[in-house]
């Protein structure tokens, strides 16, 4: 066994966590969140680029040895969550590393809070930015350029991902400045139901796309089967659980054989 590698090795760098932080490794680790997509993994997800993320900060708390190795192999665990809340969980976890470093954190606290908080951020990002802001970008931006105001669609891309930006910057030094405090601050901002009313706004925004896009005439009592079919068709999915992507199924099915039906009728007649 190497000297560098010997279970005491790490004794060897009593100064290493006394260099952390500094503003080139939190900006190291920063910039390495937004490269966490790139090595997805079907077992263990988004945890290769959570890892590559995390090991400057680690390397300057431990400095090598054993103390390293396992604080590496915490990071090589099965991690998911939506990528808008990586740079806060980034920043929380070189918070609590250094805690850990210094023996005012266990390990085993550590272990038992990490599931919790990455699968509760990964609910409230896939509501919330998946389900609610993305889309309402999406949408306004699709309704700027059939309206004809493409300059505003872009100077709105370009602010969205400007705000995204600073959100990702601001997350990530709170987080590791806060530790698991920043999630009481989360809770404040009551994001799940501000992620419903953003999916109201959105219902509108839909059919404002409806309208701009249309290639004919707006006959008012023409939308109204429309209104309907789909005003039965959301009752019906939150009454019965039953999977969106079947009811689509069945709804393409019956237009795609709308025609061969009357046909039929007409034959029997």
């Amino acid at each position: 066994m190497s000297a560098e590698s010997g279970p005491h090795a790490w004794k060897r760098h009593p100064t290493a966590s006394t260099v952390f932080p500094t503003a080139r490794i939190l900006f190291m680790c920063l910039m390495r969140t937004w490269l966490v997509g790139a090595g997805i993994s079907t077992r263990g997800m988004q945890n290769l680029g959570l890892a590559y993320a995390m090991d400057p900060g680690l390397m300057a708390i431990y400095g090598g040895g054993e103390r390293l190795r396992q604080a590496r192999q915490r990071y090589a665990q099965h991690y998911n969550t939506h990528p808008f809340w990586t740079p806060l969980l980034v920043g929380v976890f070189l918070g609590m590393e250094k805690k850990i470093s210094k023996g005012i954190l266990t390990v085993d606290l550590y272990e038992s809070v990490r599931g919790t908080t990455i699968y509760t951020l990964s609910a409230i990002g896939d509501s919330f930015f998946g389900g609610s802001v993305l889309v309402l970008w999406s949408l306004t931006t699709a309704c700027l350029f059939l309206s004809g105001h493409g300059f505003a669609a872009i100077v709105l891309g370009v602010t969205c991902f400007a705000a995204l930006v600073l959100f990702k910057c601001w997350t990530f030094w709170f987080g590791f400045r806060e530790g698991l405090n920043i999630l009481h601050r989360l809770g404040r901002w009551n994001l799940i139901n501000w992620g419903q009313r953003f999916k109201l706004l959105n219902a509108g925004l839909l059919v404002a796309v409806w309208v701009l896009a249309w290639p004919g005439p707006i006959v008012w009592y023409e939308w109204i089967p429309a209104v309907i079919l789909f005003g039965s068709a959301a009752a019906l999915i939150l009454s019965t659980g039953l999977s969106r992507e079947i009811l689509m199924a069945g709804a393409l099915a019956v237009y795609l054989g709308l025609p061969w039906l009357k046909q039929l009728v007409w034959s029997l007649f």
